[in-house]
This record gives structure tokens, C-alpha cells and sequence, in this order.
């Protein structure tokens, strides 16, 4: 079978659950601990001296490498059928990351045109009191989507593609994990799919979607990582790329947003689990309310979505 030159297949891997290798003595943690706090004492000491001669009320904090912009004024494409057959929905799960937004939406769009792919961009908003959420706000924007596209991209609203040449198109052979572990700056471990990854409305049909499981942050990837497995799909990621993990912008800036990583009850063990029939057959939800926005001439909808939790099955979609 020939693939594209742009996209390699990738051979699955068994899940590594070694997360700390060797012997560690309380002894050398206390000492790790001590030097990272001299280290931060130093850093913060040193980036905060240096304005004392600006506004008196302003405070000092840790500065974000600015994300580039895309070109101001320049026309909005909203759907052009001589790019081609297929159209993409770019699904983001998103809740209060308002400025992450606000550079998102016209970046992603102006990239998107350039490379001529047609799309539209669907904010999956999770207005509920339960704990986020990402796998099932996803299942909502693939029921969602509508029959006016034939794939869509997974995709974290903080992580935006540096180099035109990775491939957003339509990912006919296999899902496409654009943001691969060689490329992602952040997760590097072998069987990551999270970040950005393409497939089809069928092969996500397929896997039956993600696991409805996993209220807070992470592990929803991993699991879907053993469906793709289960189904038997052939995943494939970018090659070609060389500028490695300069490839993404990730603009998430955990010292003020912090994630939801707690670990409630048997949510500890069940982390880990394959969930074996939930997914797209048992999401429940409520669209409150659908939004056609404008940012910076690139247009979006925003899904306020209200998710469902049955407390007996997953008592830790709230917390205390």
C-alpha cells in the first residue's frame, strides 16, 4: 500500500505503567525538593527585580512567548468547493480559556486557508457545574458537526501548528496524529494521541468515540489510544518534519491555569481502565444555546454544552 510522504504508519506499542524507574530514597527527594524551591526563589527574585522604575500597581509575571498573528484585514474564506470534496471540523473542547481563544480561532482559520481546506471551527463550551470533561465535549462536537463536513480534528485550543507543512488533509487511510510525540513540546511517551489528531467520522464511529470516564484532566487519550488498537486502525503521523519540538506554539501557562488533576476515590483505579462500552452510545447532554461568532474576521461557533453525570457509575465528576 502506498502512503502519503508526508504521513508514516506507526507501529502500536504496549502501554509502559513503569511511570518511575530505580531505587529513590526520602533522602534524595528532600534534597530534589530543596533545590528546585532555591531555584525557583532565584528565578522569581531575579524576574521580578528588574521594572521596579514602571507603574507602581503593576505586578510582575511569568511572560508567554507571544503567538504569532495572522495577517490583519485579510478576507474570510467561510467554504470554498473548488478546494476540494472534503471539509473539516476542527472540534474544541473549551471551557473559560477565553485569551487562548481569542488567538486560536483566527490563527487556526488563517492556516487552514492557506493550505486551502476547507472547514469550520465548532467551540464545544462546557457551561455544567461538573468537572471538565475534553472526551465527551468531543463526542458532543462530532454529533454536533453536522453533514457539511466528513472529518474532524481533535484539537486542544492551546496548541497551534508553526510549520506549513503539516497535513491537515483528509486522513483517508487511518486517523493522522499531527501533533506526535516527536514534534508535541510537551509529551514525548509513545503511544500519546492527544494534542491534535485527524480521522474520519467513520473510523471515530468506529472506536464508538471516547470514554465518557474521565471527568478532570487527562487519560481520556491514552484509553483512546487502545481503541484505535481495538479497531483495528492504522495510525500514522507527520514526516519530513524537521523542526522538531518548535513545531507547535503551546500557549498554555500553567502557573495561572492550573488543571483539574485530582484523583477522587476508585477514579484512582479506574484510570486506567478500558472503558468497553461507553462512548458515543451513552453520552448524554443538553445544547443550551449555539453562537456564530466573528474573532479578527475568522468565524467560529460556540456549542454551550450542558454534560450529563450519573453519580453512581462516575461519582467523581464532582468534586468534594
Amino acid at each position: 500500500m502506498m502512503y502519503s510522504s508526508r504521513r508514516k504508519p506507526v507501529l502500536y506499542f504496549k502501554e509502559d505503567r513503569r511511570y518511575l524507574s530505580g531505587k529513590c530514597t526520602v533522602y534524595k527527594l528532600f534534597g530534589l525538593c530543596m533545590v528546585l524551591v532555591l531555584v525557583s526563589l532565584l528565578w522569581l527574585q531575579l524576574s521580578c527585580s528588574g521594572d521596579m522604575s514602571a507603574t507602581h500597581g503593576e505586578r510582575c509575571m511569568p511572560q508567554q512567548p507571544a503567538p504569532p498573528c495572522p495577517a490583519s484585514g485579510q478576507a474570510s474564506v467561510v467554504d470554498d468547493p473548488s478546494w476540494g470534496p472534503h471539509k473539516l471540523a476542527i472540534v474544541v473542547p473549551f471551557r473559560e480559556r477565553f485569551e487562548e481563544l481569542l488567538v486560536f480561532v483566527p490563527f487556526i482559520h488563517t492556516f487552514l486557508n492557506k493550505k486551502k481546506i476547507r472547514h469550520k471551527i465548532l467551540i464545544i463550551n462546557q457551561v455544567d457545574h461538573y468537572r471538565f470533561n475534553r472526551a465527551s465535549l468531543i463526542n458532543v462536537g462530532y454529533l454536533e458537526s453536522g453533514n457539511d463536513t466528513d472529518y474532524l480534528a481533535m484539537h486542544d485550543v492551546d496548541l497551534l501548528p508553526l510549520n506549513d507543512a503539516l497535513d491537515y488533509g483528509f486522513p483517508e487511510e487511518g486517523p493522522f496524529h499531527v501533533a506526535s510525540p516527536e514534534l508535541h513540546p510537551l509529551y514525548h511517551y509513545k503511544t500519546y494521541v492527544g494534542g491534535i489528531l485527524l480521522l474520519t467520522k467513520k473510523h471515530y464511529h468506529m472506536c464508538n468515540g471516547m470514554s465518557n470516564r474521565f471527568w478532570g484532566w487527562g487519560r481520556e487519550d491514552d484509553e483512546f489510544y487502545r481503541r484505535l488498537r481495538k479497531a483495528e486502525l492504522q495510525l500514522f503521523r507527520p514526516s519530513g518534519i524537521t523542526t522538531g519540538y518548535k513545531t507547535f506554539l503551546h500557549v498554555h501557562d500553567p502557573a495561572w491555569r492550573k488543571r483539574d488533576q485530582k484523583r477522587v476515590a476508585a477514579q484512582k483505579q479506574e484510570q486506567f481502565k478500558v472503558d468497553p462500552e461507553g462512548g458515543l452510545t451513552n453520552i448524554r447532554y443538553e445544547v443550551e444555546s449555539r453562537q456564530e461568532l466573528t474573532i479578527s474576521g475568522a468565524p467560529c461557533t460556540v456549542i454551550n454544552t450542558k454534560l450529563e453525570c450519573d453519580q453512581n457509575q462516575t461519582p467523581w465528576c464532582l468534586l468534594g
